[in-house]
């Protein structure tokens, strides 16, 4: 019964709004009520009369600047406030609503009439509900009205009495944060996770740490992702979401016995509470049995349509058999692998269905997304495995798994390691050719050269130690360091406590005329950093100096804790010496310089004027 009222009450409201709308006056709306209102109401004409003042004290009228005109409620004996002219008691009085009036319907209809300049007046006024805000901007939302969606909401954080915020808002909060990020509008969603963190209430302030530290894990940024994480177990500790939080962010740390730990201590601890739905606490049992695969899973369903291919494409790799062997020669004094017109074929069907091309001049780009077909390219894919023979077909699709699962590490054993398994075979049999080095501009070269970047990219964070390998392979056949692998390896000889290894590392390529200079910031602290774990302060302090001739805002974006980011033009790469190199260099190494015991103080300890410090 309950169902047919609410259905019954959109109906009517949708029909009496309609009717207010012609002149905004109560006699239209009751003239329409008696007329054409017990139609949707089953005929009930009482019902139809008792119904329309109800809704017309709570309707929001154009002409009093959205204010409603509320009905004094008459008295039992006084006149009915339809204008029947008989006493309430015998007239309205005498009807029972089959259910409840929700205070906001009408505004909530109203908002999801108004268009334009009418909307955004009505918004600005600020009478409108937070619940009528909220319902509104939900049902633009899944209806797909993105803009609406946006400007309603916004109405509703903008103006609301956060501490009386319905629960309900996270969800809202949540699609407007979405929506932000969809569209681009970056700055808007700082601001709200901002106004949020500041004064927000308790519930909400935990989703937006939440989505802080999901936000700063898609920007590589791990140490403020780590203190986003920590706030956001302070504030609730008891949120399900931050065991799923914490398993991602120790995957993307590369602790994954502590993560499957501490996805076991998550299991106990929220099992015993029981307050759980068996879904919830299903996907805490498979994270504490294997994090990695749980997640990779997860995101193989969140990903709908192409959830069947993905999993078509790790079957293939499973059984993918060995590469064949390619033409090599050398030439000129260098490696040169040519593409036999057998590969030509192959890349040339893979062409007709991949919508993309591989921009010749970048290490790492396409001319338009490859992802919005992947419904046709890759079921193609799978049906042609023979399509892998060639380098070209490999170098397409390790871009396009790169730009769309390389920063999440749970999903380089299913898909990065196989092909770049593929690709070290055919690696190996380029060193088999001689000594020689292989270098970008010859030949084909840059297919494989491409290739392997895009594998050591995607699995830097899954799979560390055959990245490592991997770069480690590429630049002994590429001593010019053409894809500027060298930084990448010091990262990760770094993060694995190998700090001899990446010592030498650093200072053969501090030394070397031919280096990057992009990558010298990152070469400079690496060998600060290298020299102070292995105990030679002074030789650190002379290095340090030397980082900082080279970039004077690198030290004080490091010993600050929370400083303005300082983001490239574009994405692109940042000027040496420049605040954005420095920004770029704490996003990928300060959480190296916090868990090294004692470091940040001792750096910040060197700043020139000594007052700048870890906790700043």
């Amino acid at each position: 019964m309950l169902a047919v009222w609410v259905e019954q009450l959109l109906g009517f409201a949708s029909g009496a709004l309609s009717a207010i709308r012609e002149d905004e006056r109560y006699p239209t709306l009751m003239a329409w009520a008696r007329r054409e209102g017990p139609e949707l109401v089953d005929g009930d004409l009482a019902l139809a009369q008792a119904l329309a003042p109800e809704l017309w004290s709570q309707t929001p009228l154009e002409r009093l600047d959205f204010a409603c005109e509320p009905l004094a409620r008459p008295g039992r004996n006084e006149p009915c406030w339809c204008d029947s002219g008989r006493k309430t008691k015998q007239c309205c009085g005498a009807v029972s609503l089959p259910g409840h009036v929700p205070t906001h319907l009408m505004w909530m209809l109203s908002l999801r009439e108004w268009k334009g300049e009418t909307l955004k007046a009505a918004l600005a006024s600020g009478r409108a509900p937070a619940q009528a805000l909220l319902e509104a901007g939900l049902i633009a939302a899944e209806s797909g009205q993105r803009g609406r969606a946006q400007q309603i909401l916004e109405s509703l954080f903008e103006n609301a009495d956060w501490s009386r915020l319905p629960e309900q808002a996270e969800p809202a909060f949540e699609i407007l944060v979405d929506l932000y990020q969809e569209r681009g509008f970056h700055r808007k969603r700082e601001a709200l996770l901002d106004a949020v963190l500041d004064r927000g209430p308790l519930f909400l302030r935990g989703v937006a740490l939440e989505r802080l530290c999901l936000l700063h894990l898609d920007n590589d940024d791990l140490d403020s992702a780590r203190s986003a994480f920590v706030r956001a177990q302070q504030t609730l500790p008891d949120s399900p979401t931050l065991a799923y939080i914490e398993a991602m962010l120790l995957l993307h740390e590369g602790h994954e016995e502590e993560a499957a730990e501490r996805s076991r201590f998550w299991y106990r601890r929220l099992a015993r509470q029981g307050d759980l739905e068996p879904e919830q606490l299903q996907f805490l049992a498979d994270l504490a049995d294997n994090p990695g695969a749980t997640l990779a899973e997860q995101l193989l369903n969140a990903e709908a349509d192409l959830a069947e291919p993905l999993v078509s494409l790790q079957a293939l790799f499973e059984a993918l058999p060995e590469a064949p062997r390619l033409d090599v020669r050398h030439e000129d004094g260098v490696l040169a692998y040519h593409s036999s017109a057998r590969e030509d074929t192959l890349f040339a069907a893979f062409q007709a269905v991949f919508p993309s091309q591989v921009e010749g001049e970048t290490l790492m780009g396409f001319d338009t997304d490859p992802w919005p077909q992947a419904g046709d390219w890759l079921p193609a894919l799978c049906a042609h495995p023979e399509w892998l023979d060639s380098p070209a077909v490999v170098q397409s699709l390790a871009l396009a798994l790169t730009s769309r699962f390389g920063s999440l590490p749970w999903m380089a054993p299913s898909l990065f390691e196989p092909l770049a398994r593929r690709l070290e075979r055919w690696l190996a049999q380029v060193a088999e050719a001689g000594k020689a080095p292989l270098i970008w501009e010859a030949a084909d070269n840059a297919a494989l050269l491409r290739a392997g970047l895009a594998l050591v990219v995607g699995m830097e964070r899954g799979a560390r130690q055959h990245s490592r390998e991997l770069a480690e392979t590429l630049l002994t056949l590429d001593d010019q360091d053409s894809l500027g692998l060298r930084e990448l390896v010091l990262d990760q000889l770094l993060r694995e406590g190998r700090d001899d290894e990446a010592l030498a590392l650093s200072e053969r390529a501090v030394a070397d005329e031919r280096a990057d200079p992009s990558s010298l910031l990152g070469m400079l602290m690496g060998r600060v950093l290298a020299l102070y774990r292995l105990d030679r302060a002074d030789e650190a302090g002379h290095a340090l100096a030397q980082a900082h001739r080279h970039n004077p805002y690198a030290l004080s974006l490091l010993c600050t804790e929370s400083p303005r980011p300082a983001p490239t033009a574009g994405g692109g790469v940042a000027a040496p010496g420049s605040r954005a190199e420095a920004w770029q260099y704490r996003t990928l190494m300060r959480d190296q310089w916090r868990v090294t015991p004692g470091a940040l103080e001792w750096l910040c300890a060197q700043a020139p004027d000594r007052k700048t410090s870890p906790g700043t």
